[in-house]
């Protein structure tokens, strides 16, 4: 039987600061070589559906991370022109099977999942690198800024969270954040989310800089998880090479994004970020900027859905379907 994890069930068993940590453990063992994660595939969709041009993209994203029961494999579209839709920009699912066998073990709605572990990496970063934040910058108004915001709150105390998009999603934005309870209010221009912000989140899509770099602070820290193709840049090249350390969930993959193809920066010059979680004896740095790249590992997919279908899994929640089709 195959347990199928709807969007509704996965959101019921998603503890996000416990999220946090598994995260944070699912990519020490990927800097530690202690994963399976193939490269993945990005290819454009939906050419001659509309016209000549795509419609989106397709990822796929398959990853094990040695010792545990299930492999996991996403499948995930990216569809900007759903704003105008009224659906989500990323879409995704993940399959999860078994390690031993290969029989198929569960099919989970991935949207809430990649949203979550995404911000994940905000928050780690704010825990590692600049744990007394108190005032965050966003550029960008989606799902995911939302997600990064709140992840961030369970690590950090925010006093204020200014929240910048082109568009006036910035004010629907700023106004769900705040039914949360957090300090967030919508701003008119990226100068004034960044300017003396302790951390800077960029969560668009963009293929220009999307905020000054003059704005910075000397000790800001930046985090930015949108680019994650050649053509897409969020950050000024005076973002990275001002930086004391820029750190990389996948060195390798982000040196090929348009952020850092606009640098002379190359792989040998990025950190990877789990080890740093994993440095355990670090002390936090002080007076320094730094920079966190994410173009997301499906090794947090994996780690993170294992840890919602153990839970639902105990709690008897979602629903058994016979996929192989025995009596």
């Amino acid at each position: 039987m195959v347990r199928v994890l709807s969007e509704t069930v996965v959101e019921q068993h998603l503890d996000l600061p416990d999220l946090v940590d598994v995260v944070g453990d699912a990519l020490v063992k990927q800097a530690a070589d202690a994963v399976e994660r193939p490269d993945r595939p990005h290819f454009p969709v939906g050419s001659g559906l509309d016209g000549p041009e795509p419609t989106g993209s397709g990822i796929a994203m398959p990853a094990y991370v040695h010792g545990t029961k299930c492999y996991a494999t996403k499948l995930v579209g990216v569809h900007e022109g759903n704003a105008d839709r009224g659906l989500p920009t990323i879409n995704a699912q993940i399959a999860l099977t078994d390690a031993r066998t290969g029989l198929p073990e569960a099919l989970v709605a991935g949207t809430t999942i990649t949203n979550a572990r995404t911000g994940c990496i905000g928050a780690l970063a704010v825990r590692e690198l600049a744990p007394d934040a108190a005032t965050l910058g966003v550029i960008g108004a989606g799902a995911q800024a939302r997600w990064q915001t709140r992840a961030i709150a369970t690590v950090a105390d925010l006093a204020d969270v200014r929240v910048y998009s082109p568009s006036e999603s910035r004010h629907e934005c700023a106004a769900d954040l705040a039914e949360r309870g957090l300090p967030a209010r919508a701003v008119d221009d990226p100068a004034a989310a960044v300017t003396d912000a302790d951390v800077v989140v960029t969560v668009t899509t963009e293929t220009e800089p999307v905020f000054p770099a003059s704005a910075l602070g000397e000790e800001t820290l930046v985090v930015a998880v949108g680019a994650f193709t050649p053509e897409m840049q969020e950050l000024e090249p005076a973002v990275l090479e001002g930086a004391d350390t820029v750190y990389a969930d996948v060195p390798a993959e982000a040196v090929e994004t348009g952020d850092f193809r606009a640098t002379d920066l190359e792989e040998s010059g990025l950190v990877e970020f789990g080890t740093l979680l994993g440095d355990t004896d670090r002390e936090p740095p002080a007076g320094t900027r730094a920079v966190v790249a994410s173009v997301g590992s499906a090794t947090m997919d994996a780690a993170a859905t294992a840890a919602v279908y153990r839970d639902a899994v105990a709690a008897g929640d979602g629903t058994e379907v016979d996929l192989l089709g025995h009596d």
